[in-house]
């Protein structure tokens, strides 16, 4: 039986209660989200934060996605699950402790805690993807942690940018994650490694991945992230390799440039802009998954 339009019209309003609590969660974090975003932009943040600044475009297709999934979640029966009310007495007390790491985090407690008192389990598995393009976006200490790991990255991209820059006739000396370049010495360091780039890579091969409903097949997301990782470090080791003979030859203007000027984000726009042309490719070429068929002949 058809919907009636004001039936229809009635499953896209928001309800009194949604209304509030858009209206409460705007007033609470509205200042927190201004922070982030400033200091994205403005590069104003630390760098361990900066390395979430991915969050500008997720996070607002993670509101966009929430925005659509509004008449299933209208569909669900009410049901509230006590882990729901400890995830919001969580988000609450890590707000009010004025920690800057605890404040951010408090933001998907928040969320996921709302999900589950209003709609339990469902809810949170409804709208489970774009909670973890919030959390993915939280800015932690994450990287942080991670840094001391990606030395053999490091030191990778430092012997292959060596090597590009010998074929070129360029004097280098390689150590560890160090290139001597004409007697300048330059350092890859984990944020010019890529492990940011690499971050946002992957952040957005995960919202192609849903927007494309490749996630539906194992195969082609596990080869369509192993292909966003070849192409973040194989980008980076040309940048590494641009910017250590820039420095090298004393080119101070293409250095900061490609460094710390737009020249930097319009590489990293490349890198990501190619994401969505090889995405296609692997949709047409790689199957949905492997088959193995085993023919037996029966003698007769």
């Amino acid at each position: 039986m058809a919907l009636s339009t004001s039936a229809r019209k009635s499953r896209w309003l928001l309800s009194p209660l949604a209304i509030a609590l858009v209206g409460l969660l705007t007033v609470i974090y509205a200042p927190l989200l201004w922070h982030w975003v400033d200091g994205w932009l403005n590069k104003s943040i630390s760098i361990q934060h900066e390395y979430f600044s991915h969050g500008i475009i997720g996070l607002p297709f993670a509101a966009y996605l929430a925005w659509g999934l509004r008449p299933k979640w209208q569909a669900l029966p009410d049901r509230l699950h006590p882990v729901g009310l400890g995830l919001l007495a969580m988000a609450s007390a890590l707000y009010i402790s004025q920690l800057s790491d605890w404040m951010n985090v408090s933001l998907p407690l928040m969320l996921a805690g709302i999900c589950m008192t209003l709609k339990g389990w469902p809810g949170l598995k409804l709208m489970g993807f774009p909670l973890a393009l919030v959390a993915l976006a939280t800015p932690s200490q994450l990287p942080y942690l991670i840094e001391p790991y990606i030395l053999p990255l490091q030191s990778f991209i430092a012997s292959v940018a060596g090597f590009l820059l010998i074929q070129g006739g360029v004097d280098v000396t390689v150590d560890q994650i160090y290139l001597r370049v004409n007697d300048q010495m330059v350092e890859v360091a984990p944020h010019c490694a890529g492990l940011k780039m690499l971050f946002t890579s992957l952040y957005v091969a995960l919202m192609l991945i849903y927007w494309n409903d490749v996630w539906r097949s194992r195969l082609r997301t596990i080869i369509f992230l192993t292909v966003t990782v070849g192409v973040s470090v194989s980008g980076n080791i040309i940048r590494n390799t641009l910017l250590s003979y820039f420095h090298g030859v004393g080119d101070r203007a293409a250095f900061v440039w490609l460094h710390d000027s737009w020249g930097g984000d319009l590489y990293s726009a490349l890198m990501l802009l190619s994401l969505m042309f090889i995405l296609p490719l692997i949709q047409k070429y790689v199957p949905q998954r492997l088959s193995l068929e085993v023919k037996s002949e029966t003698a007769v």
